[in-house]
């Protein structure tokens, strides 16, 4: 269920703005999308001009890129700790009306199914940014919430869903048939609450259910979003 819009221009400018924070020596979240794999291109480059660097791929897509553009891999529980973490985002809460509106910096993400791994590099990260056009930026969260859960669980899971007004569909693959099946192996519930005016409520009541991996709410996570556009970046810290 991934998100459409913003220019491809407006892209690459955020991953490569954000690409300019990684320093000699440090260890990178490398998220997943198609922001973030601006982002990706950039660093592998300035690896081919001599910049060390080791990154931590969030998916198989990110994997993949970062080994196509000579990043060298390591994982989570082979360092001491994460430097950065790049990542996009399928939706962000910033009001720019409210620049001290409570939520912002609060994300939706999972629309490529990856986010059990993004939140878990994310959250090891001293330093989380986030890669964006201004298309995903929402003054209040309203996407469907991806819940990654274990496959004999999905149907209570969603049962209970229900019974908190929200309406989960499971997510189906394209180009074979059934449902969308992650790189841990489990499915992804697709859950619409309509307008999420209070994700830090809600966000724990979903990492509760028996039978959820992780869901794709950050709250408190971010510590801020590049945004890309026709004209340049605008850095939003929270």
């Amino acid at each position: 269920m991934k998100t459409a819009g913003g220019s491809d221009a407006a892209k690459r400018r955020a991953g490569e703005r954000a690409a300019e924070e990684v320093e000699d020596g440090f260890t990178v979240g490398l998220g997943t999308g198609s922001t973030t794999a601006h982002a990706i291109r950039a660093i592998g480059r300035a690896v081919d001009d001599g910049l060390d660097v080791r990154g931590i791929p969030t998916s198989f897509q990110s994997r993949r890129l970062a080994l196509e553009v000579g990043i060298p891999l390591t994982t989570l529980d082979a360092v001491d700790g994460v430097d950065l973490a790049i990542d996009g985002a399928d939706q962000v809460a910033d009001d720019p009306s409210d620049p001290n509106a409570a939520g912002d910096g609060t994300l939706i993400k999972g629309g490529g199914g990856a986010h059990a791994r993004e939140k878990l590099v994310d959250a090891a990260a001293d330093r989380f940014v986030v890669v964006a056009d201004p298309s995903k930026l929402i003054p209040t969260l309203e996407r469907p919430v991806p819940v990654e859960v274990i496959p004999d669980a999905h149907s209570v899971v969603a049962d209970r869903i229900r019974a908190l007004d929200g309406e989960p569909t499971l997510r189906e693959a394209e180009g074979k048939d059934g449902p969308v099946v992650t790189d841990n192996g489990n499915l992804v519930l697709d859950c619409a609450f309509g307008p999420i005016d209070d994700p830090g409520q809600l966000a724990p009541w979903l990492s509760e259910l028996p039978g959820v991996l992780e869901h794709g709410l950050f709250v408190d996570l971010a510590d801020a979003t590049y945004v890309g556009s026709e004209d340049g970046v605008e850095v939003r810290e929270y």
